[in-house]
């Protein structure tokens, strides 16, 4: 069992995920960002490795304005040699990788312009993870979309255009629960109709549940998942208490994860702590699950 955190390590004084205007826009401008990126992505992965987290989420931002018509400049060969060097450290270590592009990332939109934006967006983030050649276990993860007022045609829409997107896409989506509209259960059905993998969220679960308790969730989401795809990729949090309903957790509740482990032991998976520390929940999650292997 992997643990991991997504994107952002506030421990080494670095980011991948710099930015800048995209009215300052330039190809200098675009290798100089991403150099600094792809630098920060190295430290990031050895320090995980360090503390024996094997498991990250790679931003979408490490590559500014990738997938934007501004951007003409052919960065993948230019940083060809970077990404299959972090490919390799991250394989020949065991870890596991993922993306997750932003809500903007709509499949099922009616407007024919936020689906072709939709889709681009998907093929830089497939390019990413085939530059460091790495295995299907490493999964781009996606909400279902919007509701648009018929749930039934929304789910067909989002259908038909999984069908029609280049294969490098299609082999690496996975699909997620959410918090608002697509529980498990739709997410299952998508499954069982296009053979995408579900991402388990359980603070998603709880928000928007289908009537299962967590346990029975992530072993129906367990399923989904295969040796070529991977063991069952978890998102994991909690309410932050005190906050606004749907507000995540400022740092890991240890007793609720060992519950949460204690019901799920007998299934293969990895684990992404959606916790807003980061990495400092992700160590104490890492030391909790070794010091339970130890006793047994």
């Amino acid at each position: 069992m992997r643990i991991g955190y997504p994107c952002i390590n506030r421990t080494i004084g670095c980011s991948s995920a710099r930015t800048f205007r995209l009215s300052s826009y330039s190809s200098k401008l675009l290798v100089q960002t991403v150099e600094e990126n792809l630098a920060c992505l190295e430290r990031i992965l050895h320090w995980n490795k360090a503390h024996g987290l094997y498991f990250f989420r790679i931003t979408s931002d490490l590559v500014p304005f990738a997938s934007h018509p501004v951007c003409r400049y052919p960065w993948w060969l230019k940083f060809l040699p970077v990404f299959r060097r972090i490919g390799r450290f991250i394989k020949s270590n065991g870890m596991r990788i993922s993306m997750h592009p932003d809500q903007f990332v709509l499949l099922n939109a009616k407007r024919e312009e936020v689906v072709k934006s939709s889709i681009r967006e998907l093929v830089y983030h497939a390019r990413v993870l085939d530059l460091m050649e790495l295995p299907l276990s490493a999964r781009i993860q996606i909400h279902l979309g919007g509701v648009y007022g018929d749930k039934e045609k929304s789910i067909a829409r989002f259908i038909e255009v999984f069908l029609q997107l280049p294969k490098e896409v299609q082999r690496r989506l996975a699909i997620e629960n959410d918090d608002r509209y697509y529980n498990l259960d739709d997410c299952l059905y998508v499954h069982k109709l296009t053979g995408i993998p579900v991402v388990f969220d359980t603070f998603h679960h709880q928000i928007n549940p289908n009537g299962d308790s967590v346990f029975v969730g992530v072993r129906k989401a367990a399923k989904t998942w295969n040796r070529r795809k991977g063991p069952l990729m978890v998102d994991y949090s909690g309410q932050e208490p005190g906050a606004r309903p749907g507000t995540h957790q400022q740092t890991i509740d240890l007793a609720d994860f060992a519950r949460f482990i204690a019901g799920v032991k007998d299934i293969e998976m990895d684990i992404m702590l959606e916790i807003k520390d980061k990495e400092k929940s992700a160590i104490k999650a890492r030391a909790l699950l070794n010091s339970i292997a130890s006793q047994g």
